[in-house]
C-alpha cells in the first residue's frame, strides 16, 4: 500500500488544514507584496491597477472587455484602474484595429523597466526561498499551485 492511500480521514484533514492555512499566508503576503510594489511604481498606484499593469506588460497587450472578464472586475473598476494607469503614464491606449468599439492597451517602456526591475527582485526572493527544494520538489509544488488555479 502506497503511503499517501495509508493515510486515515483524519490525516487527510489535519494535511489540508494545514495546506489552507499556508495558503491563507501566502495570499495574505502576496496582498503585502503587490502593495509593495505598486508604492514602487507610484505612491498613488492602488493594488488593482498594479495587477491589471503587470498582466497586461506580460501579455503585451490587452483590452478593458479582456481585463474585466480575467480578474472579475466591474467594468467601471477597470474604466477607473485604466484612466489612472494612463494619467500616471504607465499604460497607453490605441484603437484596436479589428474592433474600432475597443481600445488596445499596452505598457509605457518606462513601466516595462520597472515591472522588470520588480520581476527580478521577486525572483530573487523566491529563489532563495525555495533553494533548498530540489527540482522535483518544486515541480511537484508548482504542479499542486497550477490545479489549485484550476478550481
Amino acid at each position: 500500500m502506497a503511503a499517501a492511500e495509508a493515510l486515515t480521514a483524519p490525516d487527510v484533514d489535519t494535511a489540508l488544514g494545514d495546506l489552507q492555512t499556508h495558503l491563507n499566508l501566502i495570499f495574505a503576503r502576496t496582498r503585502t507584496l503587490w502593495k509593495e510594489s505598486a508604492a514602487r511604481i507610484d505612491p498613488e498606484l492602488q493594488v488593482g491597477g498594479y495587477k491589471l499593469l503587470a498582466f497586461i506588460d506580460r501579455a503585451g497587450s490587452a483590452n478593458a472587455h479582456e481585463l474585466a472578464g480575467l480578474f472579475e472586475m466591474d467594468k467601471s473598476v477597470i474604466s477607473r484602474q485604466v484612466r489612472m494607469l494612463e494619467d500616471l503614464r504607465l499604460i497607453e491606449s490605441h484603437p484596436d484595429e479589428r474592433d474600432g468599439r475597443q481600445r488596445v492597451l499596452t505598457a509605457t517602456a518606462s513601466a516595462h523597466e520597472v515591472l522588470a526591475e520588480l520581476r527580478r527582485d521577486h525572483a530573487t526572493r523566491l529563489r532563495t526561498v525555495v533553494a533548498e527544494l530540489t527540482q522535483d520538489e518544486i515541480h511537484a509544488a508548482s504542479k499542486v499551485f497550477r490545479l489549485l488555479a484550476e478550481i
